[in-house]
């Protein structure tokens, strides 16, 4: 029956399993790592919001750069108004 020395001994058996659940520890691992990337790729994070010339107008006054004469009579041209 066993010509060829085929025949598995105890740490054989053993071994095979220590190796099947192994695998099936990292490929489950993998799937949910994959599973988990992807959800994560979706999400949209969140951005900061654009800087405007408005925004930056009022950055520049409040630094000090400009006056308050200036920094008015350029927010009444952003915004389309007449200036004085």
């Amino acid at each position: 029956m066993f010509w060829y020395d085929h025949g598995m001994s105890g740490w054989g058996y053993a071994w095979m399993g220590i190796g099947a659940l192994v695998f099936w520890v990292a490929l489950t691992v993998a799937v949910v790592l994959l599973i988990r990337y992807g959800i994560d790729s979706g999400r949209s994070r969140p951005q900061p919001p654009p800087d405007t010339a408005e925004r930056i107008l009022a950055e520049r006054f409040a630094r000090g750069e400009i006056g308050r004469d200036e920094f008015l009579d350029r927010l009444d041209i952003l915004r389309g108004r007449p200036t004085r």
